[in-house]
């Protein structure tokens, strides 16, 4: 299969090592910058420069490939779909924005070619775990999704390292949460809905984010009575977004708080992804809940030392689109994420990255 990627930074690079390393999938690289492309050429792997923000460059580029995996950032997601569409080409990416989801299944309709967007860790992964888990249930009550990308050193009063795009954390910060409560949707504020709770001895924090459970609202949608996502940090670190967002207006100038951010916190290699979901309701006129939950560690040996949310993000775009190549997904639409079977996801040779996690407590 010939494969487009989109974005050559931390996750493309990871992405692009493990479809070529496959030996089924003839990758090209695309991306602006031309020193990451330079490490990716010294491997075999295809590259091309490509302005990736302009449309007309990157519709050319397109023309020839079957499928584009897009890992830029977020705000890119619509036009890139938009060019998929017009070069006849499969679509898949990480993107956790709630309107260019939207915008994508709209793109999708009547599509001879399949859309996969929010195919990362979350949404992505814990999508699949909750919805697995919610079919094994005669009467669902509630299904609470938890994920943390962590530093595994916390040493900052925010208790937090870069561990992935700040485009991205801020824009999940900042926007409206999708939920169900008492059988209905609501609209949830960011960062609040603050609970503690603990894990393996340590103790953690959760609040609301944006986009992290995917079309799971929709496709539950009056069949449970409560359903929620929230993002786990190390107890402080909301009281302190809240401050930079709320209390000194940030979330009005975005832009000054990411680069704050980016010249004051460090990015870090040295990460842990929280994985914890838990479903509650009846089964066989008991009531009961079962839980999935799993810590996935960076990887420090190779040549190549990988972050635990580099695997964690590119086991789940990879996996997906394997799956799509072997024919056990739907081959034109709109795909959701909760359309991948969790067995065949652990089964992958992809998604066996988090399987080799160390499994706190697990359902197969």
């Amino acid at each position: 299969m010939k494969v487009a990627l989109l974005g050559a930074g931390h996750i493309g690079q990871t992405i692009a090592r493990l479809l070529h390393g496959s030996g089924d999938y003839q990758v090209t690289v695309m991306d602006r910058n031309a020193q990451a492309l330079a490490l990716l050429a010294k491997e075999g792997i295809g590259t091309q420069q490509v302005n990736t923000e302009h449309q007309p460059a990157l519709a050319a580029a397109l023309r020839g490939q079957q499928t584009v995996v897009n890992a830029l950032p977020y705000h890119l997601a619509i036009p890139a779909a938009h060019m998929a569409l017009e070069a006849g080409c499969h679509y898949f990416d990480l993107t956790e924005d709630v309107a260019a989801t939207k915008e994508i299944k709209r793109i999708a309709e009547g599509a001879k070619t399949a859309f996969m967007p929010q195919c990362g860790l979350a949404p992505g992964f814990i999508g699949i775990v909750a919805h697995h888990l919610a079919k094994r249930f005669d009467e669902l009550h509630d299904v609470k999704m938890r994920v943390g990308a962590l530093p595994a050193f916390p040493t900052n009063a925010l208790k937090y390292n870069l561990t992935w795009s700040v485009d991205g954390l801020i824009n999940e910060y900042c926007h409206p949460c999708e939920a169900i409560h008492d059988g209905a949707p609501i609209s949830a504020l960011p960062l609040e809905g603050l609970e503690h709770f603990s894990l393996d001895g340590v103790e953690y924090e959760a609040f609301n984010t944006s986009g992290g459970l995917g079309t799971l609202c929709e496709t539950w949608s009056g069949q449970v009575r409560n359903l929620d996502y929230k993002t786990v940090r190390y107890p402080g670190h909301r009281d302190l977004m809240m401050l930079l967002l709320d209390d000194l207006q940030l979330k009005n100038d975005q832009q000054t708080l990411k680069d704050i951010m980016r010249r004051s916190m460090p990015a870090t290699m040295q990460d842990v992804v929280l994985v914890f979901v838990t479903v509650s309701g009846m089964k066989n006129g008991t009531l009961m809940q079962e839980v999935f939950a799993r810590k996935i560690f960076a990887q420090r040996e190779g040549e190549q030392p990988l972050s635990a949310i580099q695997i964690t993000t590119a086991a789940g775009i990879c996996a997906a689109v394997d799956l799509f190549r072997e024919g056990r997904l739907p081959q034109k639409g709109f795909i959701r994420q909760e359309q991948v079977a969790l067995p065949d996801f652990l089964a992958n040779r992809f998604g066996q990255a988090y399987q080799q996690s160390r499994q706190v407590e697990s359902i197969g």
